[in-house]
């Protein structure tokens, strides 16, 4: 691992536009299983039930049940290591952007400015009829007994900004991302599998032009034969040793 994180530096000191891509796996040492593992959300809930938007309007009890353990989850989680090396790479100008499929606000949390949630946030909500807002602490405070939350303008539902499944990336998120992925010439891969299209093509973008991909995951990926490196660790071990190794010889600042 200290060769792998040693020339993942030198590659990463060497570019003018880094862009990091997170998954779930970044979180897990946060609290937050992965959706699809062991223990994970979809272990209790059928996600064709609670987390679709023909669900919304059909099932918004089901919905919200499924909601509120989400929102229980991700409330209880705090930043890991991880997330706070990509929050100090880029206060240090190493890092352009965070692209995150993950919907804990957790690089947020952590001090990440440039962050392009891909499925959307927890800590946004909007009536899924009328797109009218609504007060995120709200959501912090129902129980079992106030839901299906309802909307103060229209009757009704209240959603969070994520994007269920059969709904589009919201096209801001795709722009960004596009962008990043054509600008970028290296692309920190972290905690994602490359299982959940569209965003496992950003990659394979960056590559395809000439782009330098570094992987840390502990387990398989789609990335593993085409990554230039690949750290085999938990992101929360990997990435503060990779980030002081940038930064202990940083040259100039990321896309200056």
């Amino acid at each position: 691992m200290e060769r792998a994180i040693a020339k993942a530096a030198a590659l990463w000191r060497a570019s003018t536009t880094a862009v990091a891509l997170t998954g779930a796996g970044i979180s897990v040492a946060a609290g937050i299983p992965d959706f699809r593992s062991p223990g994970g959300l979809w272990s209790r809930f059928d996600p064709m039930r609670v987390a679709t938007a023909e669900a919304i309007d059909r099932h918004p009890e089901a919905v919200w049940t499924f909601l509120l353990a989400a929102r229980d989850v991700v409330d209880k989680a705090r930043p890991t290591p991880a997330h706070h090396a990509l929050a100090r790479l880029e206060a240090a100008g190493r890092l352009v952007a965070v692209i995150t499929q993950n919907i804990d606000n957790l690089h947020q949390a952590a001090g990440s400015r440039n962050v392009i949630e891909y499925h959307g946030g927890m800590g946004r909500y909007h009536c899924h009829r009328c797109r009218t807002r609504h007060d995120p602490g709200t959501a912090r405070t129902l129980a079992a007994g106030d839901i299906p939350w309802r909307c103060r303008e229209c009757g009704g539902v209240v959603r969070p900004d994520i994007v269920f499944f059969g709904e589009s990336i919201p096209l801001d998120a795709l722009r960004k991302s596009s962008q990043l992925a054509l600008a970028a010439d290296f692309l920190l891969v972290a905690g994602t599998s490359g299982e959940v299209a569209p965003a496992n093509v950003l990659p394979f973008t960056v590559r395809e032009r000439g782009g330098i991909v570094v992987e840390i995951n502990p387990g398989e990926s789609a990335y593993r034969a085409m990554a230039d490196v690949r750290i085999e660790a938990p992101a929360e071990v990997a990435l503060p040793l990779l980030e002081k190794h940038v930064l202990d010889g940083a040259l100039a600042p990321c896309g200056r």
